[in-house]
This record gives structure tokens, sequence and C-alpha cells, in this order.
């Protein structure tokens, strides 16, 4: 069986016994990220002219290395009594989400048992004090406010209905909430103040951020031709809209929300949610009679309605994309901030509107419709479609290059501002449930209808539901009881999904069908990493081609004989969180109330960042009423609260470092008697005894494999038990704390929600091979603490896989199997330094038919080879090589 051999470093050739000293060594000697995945080291070109100086509140430079004004003094939590009483409103109001009554009998109840216990008052008199002191958070401040909007031509009595309505658009002021977000003390140390280009190695470039790639550099340095713009910061506004219909209890009405953030904020920030996507806007929808809603001249009104409100929503900030507008950023430095609008996040029906195309056509090129599955055509551009406006009929213009010339853009009140050049595929609604799930999972269904009789397709069909429920537990991976067949399809299913249909489908379709899966996957997860070089770009094209050569099956074996003209797909060449205020609403007449949820949240959350950039939240909030100072609570060692998260982002402060611990107290001590009976490992004392030969010897000079046991150490103490253990790596491209930190847990519990769960883990090996061949597969069959001679050896008793030496030729993955010897899987202990993460397993079905009553808990032992799931999630895609 493999063993773990000394670390080596690949920046300096430093040789380590263990994983720690090696990613110790790594944040000291070779930046501040390390972890599983050492981020190369770069060299960067700042922008010489926008290049964010440091400035007074009335925008007059400072000198080189002044430090920011002091910030008020923010020494108490008003207009909350304490920290108490503030983290009591955030979790009613914020995480639990408690109706109106509930709170109010939770704070009757309060005062209840206080009244008996002779105690104090409750932190609220009622729910209406509650809002009302949410309502007086002076932080993050940015009301609601509305306009109307109205059909501005001839007007008769014969009117159309909408010709004669009024239409409210509900808004912020954009000015203000770009304040807020700017100066947001918690992005501090995650936001840019200049454009920058990284360079990974010569001519190499690398892109993280809004602020490193090439849009906001070229914007920069067209703002930079006049020279009073020198020293400014430039401010990008990315904006998104989805236009949304809400059923959650009674109904389903419809809203168009519309969402701001800033481009300096670092994208582990926004994919985290972490108050830098705000809404701004909730826009109009205009309404018709069923035979005036299909008119030209309706459908024109709806979308110059769309257009003109957005611009009005954005004026506050047109003044200040000439000239400065002096804004407190992050640090404390006031700096002058040009804005820019940026990129706008859409789905393609949004797209449509938004560029003023042809249904059908690209928003981005002037490819026509049947030419979609081609390469990209010429690009659109602001300039050219103002000349086919003057120059050509509208219907010639609709027809030959796929543009109504009757809609005026909004950027086009907006200077360097072109709609096509700033549209941005939408991850979710195209790629994930528009090319995933309503193309590609559809043609399978298709095609097995197509092939079989209907009996056999729906045979085949549930025996992919079951091979998808049986797919092993994993840390964030969900369960599909039924497969896939729920009724209503969430972005979250969808994702969901990616992450284990590829495996449950081969057998059932031709192996093209599997790799062209495989290949859309690996296009997807490539798009979704949170930094891309030259590198990351060429695998994303190859992933792309092998896409377009293997989709041909379906056109084959008659699922698209008309081929794949698909403005979806076609994006991809080109290269949201909003119902849960609905769910908190009276349904009755729901925005207004929903405007005030939202209000109050960003206060709440600017509270937050407040209080905390201010270490007023720090330690535990019962050790600070009781003034015991900050000290950490200690949890039920047993770590099997079900609600427990198992994967989750971290922030962390100081040096970071990737690690696997165990928690701080064990479930129970055992005997190893015992323990070998619990385990079923009857070899156990075995195992500890050459264990600790391993870690007080030289494993490169000698292993406990090469000398017979009555040469290791004798042990007789009793071990420390545990249920879970907590890998902390460096994986930015998931939801990831400040410094793209991520924690997951490891499991190993004869009995987890009534079950036997027991993860499989990724052992390095050797951390000078690249991939999986550094890399051994085992399942953590028990996680222990063994104390000899005073030193404590954190460890897990781990049964072992077999890796093939290169992946599968049809999924693209490696498969492993279980390793033997006399007749039982092969099985040692090793320490927690050598384990990377929690690797996800599925099973190699090919013709395997499930059983009907077969449970996942039995996958790990019932099959006999299983995939590497490189898919499970985005770092084990980037990782696992």
């Amino acid at each position: 069986m493999p063993r773990p051999r000394s670390f080596f470093c690949i920046h300096c050739n430093a040789t380590f016994e263990s994983r720690r000293d090696l990613n110790l060594h790594n944040t000291r000697q070779h930046g501040p990220y390390p972890g599983l995945i050492i981020a190369p080291r770069s060299t960067f070109r700042y922008h010489p002219h926008l290049n964010g100086r440091p400035c007074d509140c009335y925008g007059t430079f400072l000198p080189a290395g002044a430090p920011p004004p002091e910030r008020e003094p923010v020494n108490s939590y008003r207009p909350f009594e304490n920290r108490a009483a503030f983290q009591f409103a955030e979790l009613i109001f914020k995480k639990i989400q408690a109706s109106y009554g509930d709170v109010n009998e939770l704070l009757r109840t309060l005062a209840a048992y206080n009244v008996s216990q002779g105690g104090g008052e409750p932190p609220f008199e009622d729910v209406d004090e509650l809002y009302s002191t949410i309502d007086a958070i002076p932080y993050g401040d940015a009301p609601w406010e509305s306009f109307t909007v109205c059909y501005t031509g001839d007007i008769t009595p014969d009117s159309p209905s909408w010709q004669r309505a009024d239409y409210t658009v509900h808004c912020r002021n954009v000015r203000q909430v770009a304040h807020n977000m700017i100066g947001n003390e918690g992005f501090d140390d995650s936001f840019d103040t200049t454009p920058y280009q990284e360079y990974t190695a010569p001519g190499i470039t690398r892109v993280s951020n809004m602020m490193s790639g090439q849009f906001a550099y070229r914007q920069a340095t067209t703002i930079a031709r006049n020279p009073a713009t020198h020293g400014s910061m430039l401010s990008p506004v990315i904006l998104g809209a989805d236009k949304t219909t809400v059923s959650v209890g009674t109904g389903g009405q419809e809203f168009h929300p519309v969402y701001m953030s800033v481009g300096n904020v670092h994208n582990s920030v926004r994919r985290a949610h972490k108050d830098a996507i705000i809404p701004i806007a909730f826009l109009a929808i205009p309404k018709a009679a069923r035979g005036e809603a299909e008119t030209d001249e309706f459908r024109t009104f709806r979308k110059q309605l769309y257009h003109a409100s957005i611009a009005h929503i954005l004026d506050p900030l047109r003044p200040y994309m000439e000239t400065y507008d002096v804004v407190r950023c992050p640090d404390g430095h006031f700096r002058r901030v040009i804005y820019e609008i940026g990129p706008f996040i859409a789905d393609y029906p949004e797209q449509v509107v938004l560029s003023g195309i042809v249904s059908g056509w690209c928003p981005k090129c002037l490819l026509p419709p049947d030419r979609l599955h081609a390469d990209g055509g010429e690009p659109r551009c602001r300039e050219h479609t103002e000349y086919l406006a003057g120059a050509f009929p509208a219907e010639l213009a609709w027809i030959t290059w796929g543009v109504d010339i009757n809609i005026i853009p909004f950027t086009t009140y907006f200077p360097r501002a072109d709609i096509y050049e700033l549209l941005t595929p939408d991850l979710l609604h195209q790629l994930i449930k528009g090319t995933f799930k309503d193309h590609l999972v559809e043609w399978v269904e298709k095609y097995l209808y197509h092939v079989h009789s209907k009996a056999e397709a729906r045979r085949r069909m549930d025996d992919i539901d079951r091979r998808i429920a049986a797919a092993p537990q994993f840390p964030g991976l969900r369960r599909f009881p039924e497969g896939r067949n729920f009724k209503q399809w969430t972005g979250n299913d969808s994702k969901a999904l990616m992450k284990v249909y590829l495996p449950a489908i081969e057998g059932h379709v031709p192996n093209d069908v599997v790799r062209c899966f495989a290949a859309y996957l690996d296009f997807c997860y490539l798009a979704r990493r949170s930094a891309h070089d030259d590198n990351t770009l060429a695998a994303m094209q190859e992933a792309l081609d092998r896409f377009h050569r293997y989709r041909v099956i379906f056109e084959t074996v008659g699922v698209r004989p008309d081929g794949f003209s698909l403005p979806r797909q076609h994006a991809l060449v080109h290269y949201i969180l909003f119902k849960e205020p609905w769910r908190r609403s009276s349904r009755n007449n729901p925005l207004p109330e929903m405007l005030r949820t939202n209000q109050r949240l960003d206060k709440l959350a600017a509270a937050r960042a407040m209080f905390r950039s201010r270490r007023m939240l720090d330690g535990d909030v019962l050790a600070d009423a009781l003034e015991l100072g900050p000290f950490t609570v200690e949890v039920d060692a047993d770590a099997d609260a079900i609600d427990e998260p198992e994967d989750e982002a971290m922030d962390v402060d100081g040096l970071v470092h990737g690690m696997v611990e165990l928690p701080s107290r064990q479930v129970y001590m055992r005997t190893v008697q015992d323990l070998a009976m619990e385990y079923q490992q009857p070899d156990l004392l075995a195992l500890i005894r050459r264990f600790l030969f391993d870690q007080l010897n030289d494993l490169d000079e000698v292993t406990s494999d090469d000398v017979d046991l009555s040469d290791c150490p004798p042990f007789f103490d009793k071990v420390a038990v545990y249920r879970t253990a907590q890998a902390t790596f460096f994986a930015p491209s998931e939801l990831s704390g400040n410094r793209g930190m991520h924690r997951e847990l490891i499991r190993s519990n004869q009995s987890w929600r009534g079950w036997p769960r027991y993860d499989t883990v990724l052992i390095s090996l050797d951390a000078d091979a690249p991939g999986m061949q550094g890399m051994a597969v085992g399942r953590v069959m028990g996680l222990m603490a063994i104390t000899y001679h005073g030193e404590r050896y954190p460890c897990a008793l781990t049964d072992w896989f077999e890796v093939t030496d290169d992946p599968n030729d049809v999924t693209g993955m490696y498969v492993v199997r279980p390793e033997m010897e006399d007749g039982r899987q092969a099985s040692s202990i090793v320490h927690l330094d050598s384990i990377v993460r929690a690797v996800h397993l599925m099973p190699v079905y090919k013709d395997t038919f499930m059983p009907l009553t077969f449970h996942f808990s039995f996958t790990l032992d019932a099959f006999e080879s299983f995939y590497i799931n490189r898919y499970a999630d985005y770092h084990s895609h980037e990782y696992i090589l």
C-alpha cells in the first residue's frame, strides 16, 4: 500500500516532513495564498494615470504615504442597546427570517420567562420596536424611491389601455448605493483602486477580478485622455437584471429586479453575496389585453419603457462619468471616483431586450439565426447600429441585421458605453439551466425514446434516476432521492445535477454522448474559475471544440435533425437572490413590504461591517455579556449535528494554509481491542504500531513495510475517537472567505442520520508530482488521535483504492478499484497532514441496472470500480488532473 513521503516545495526545492510545515513555508516565503494550489508568482503593471491616489474630502490629493483621516468613532451599538440586541435582531430578521407573529410570540415568551425567573427585559418589547430599531441604523441607508413613466404619444378615448396607464418604477439613488458599497469597511482587503495587468510569466496574463481585465484598463486609458482625470479611481458599475415570476403560496406575481455591484470589489466577495450585490430597482412590467399585447406598437413601447427606466435610474451617476465624485474607500482614504457603465449580466431573453435585436439573433455578433452553429461573426457595435438607423428602413434592418432600430438602448445616454460590448453571458441561465438542462438533459431523454420502445425508455430513465440517487455522500453535494424526476427545476437543481449526471448515463447512451457531456462540463467548470490565464482560456477553447465535435451525435441519431443554431449554445463562443424577501411578505401587494425588507437587510449588513471592522463582534456574545473577554465556546465533540454545514466559506486573519484538523474534543476514549471490534479491523493494533514506526523514522530510508512487526513500537494506551475532521484549503473558485479559503467536514461515522457514512479522501504521496500522479485515494474508516511518549498524532484508519494510470477515454475521469490484500481491502493508518481533502467517487455503472430498493449508503461497498468525480465541485475539477 502507498506511504506518504516527505513534502517538496515546487518553488525552492525545500523538503518538509509534514504538509503543515510545507504550507507554512509557502505562506511565509511564496505569497499570501498557500494551500493545495499555489498561485503562481506574478508581476503587475498598474495603470499609470487612473491610479486611485488618496485625497481629502474636498478632492485635494494627499502626499504619498499620508494616513487616512480618522473615522468617526463608533463606541456603541446604537441604535441597539448592546451587542446582544444587535445579534438578536440580525438572527431573527436576517437568518431565521421569522414572521411578524412568530417574533411577537417569541418576545412575549422571553418576557414571561424573565418575569418568572425574576430577570430583566427581553431585547425588544415587540416586533414593531425591533423593526423601528433596524430602521434607525445610521449605516448603509439608501432609501427606496419611485417615479412614474407613461406613454407620451397621442391618446384618444379609443387608445388601448396600456397607452393610458401610468407605470411606477421603484428604485434607489444609485450614487448613494455606490457610496455605500465603495465605503464598506468590510471590503478593505478585497478592493482594487487601480486597473492592472497581471503576468504570471513573460507574455502570460492572468485575469482574476474586474480590475485586472482588459475592459477596465482600456476604459481607464480612454478616460485618461483628459489630464484632469489623472489620479482618479475608476469604478465600473456592474449591472444585472432578471424578470422573475414568484409563485410561493398564492398566485404568480411578476417582478423585474435590477441589481448593482462595483467592479472594484473582488469576485470572491461578490460570489459569496457578501453585501456586494444590491437590488437597486424594480422595473414596471406593462400589461395589455390579449389582442393588444401582440402588436408591434406595444412590443416597442414595452422595450423602450425598459431602456428609459434604466437610463433614469442610472442618471445620478452620469455627471461623474466625465468628472470625479469624491468617495471614501474601504481603507479609510477618500478618492476621486469616475464611474463607468460596466458589464450587464443577463440571460438570453433579457439580452434581446437590452441589445434591441430580433429574438433568435445573437446579441454579440451579426450571424443570422440559421448560422449560429458556426463560430462568431462580425461583432455588433453601437456605431454600426446607429448607421443602420440612419441609412436603412426599419424593416430591412430587422430582416438583414436582426436589429430593431426603433429601440434606443439606455447606453446611448452614457459616455463610452456600448451595450453590445457590455452584455455578459449569464452562467446560470445560459450555460447551466439553458444548455445543460434545456438542451443536453432533454436530448438524452429524447434519444432513449427515439431508439427504444416507450416501456424500455421509461425503464432506462428510471434506472438513470436510481443511479443519481445512489451517489455517495460528499460535503456540499445535494441528494436526489428520486433522481432527476422532480417537477420544477431551479438553478441550484441544475448545478447539483451536473455533478453526478455524467456517470449515471454511461451505458444507456452512446459513448459520444457521454464525451459530449464531459466536454460541456469541462467548459462550464473552467468558465466558473476564479481566475483565468492564457492556459485556462486555451483549455476552454479546447473543451468547446470537443463539445462541438461530439454534439454531432445528437444530429446523427435523429434527436437534432435540424442542427444546432441555438442562441444559448452560440453564446459559448462569445463568451441572482431575489425570492427570499417575497417569502416574508404578505403576498398581497407585496412589493412595498419587499422594499422595506431589502432596506432593513442592507442596514443590518452595514451595521455588522461597521461593528466588525472595529472588532466589536470579536469572541462569543455570551462571554462578552458576562465580561469574560473573548473566548471560543466548545462545540459538542461528536460534531454530528444534522444542521452543521458540511462546506462553507472561511474568513481568516493573518497567515493561512491548507490543513486537516480534528475537533477540539474527542467523542470518547477506547482501548485498542474495543476499537478494533468497533472498526471491524482485527489488525488495528498492528496498524497503529506500524503507523508509529513511520512517524518516528525517515521514510526515505525505511518504512514499516520493510520491517517485522516486532521492530515497531509497542502501544498500550487508549485511543481518542472522533467522528469528523475539518479540512481547510485554498479554493477561490468555491464559495470562499476573504483569502480564498474554504472549509469542509470529512465524516467517519457508523450512524450518521441513521446510516453509515465513511467519506473518501485524497491522500498526498508525492507533493512534487502533478495532479493525481502524486495522489492516492482512501476511505476514512476511523478518525483518531494516538498519543505516544507525550506526542499526539491525529490520524485516520484508511482503506485504500488503486488508481488507474490514465483517465477513462469516455468520461475523462480516473478510475479506482479497492486494493485487495489477502481477500480484504488493504488498510493502514495515515497522519492527517497527508490528507488533502475529501474526494467524491461515483460508481462505474456501465450496463448495470440498479435494484429498486438500493440505498446510497452502501454504494462504496457494492461496486467493483469507481470514477474519481472531478465534477463534484469546482475545486476538484481544478485539482484532479
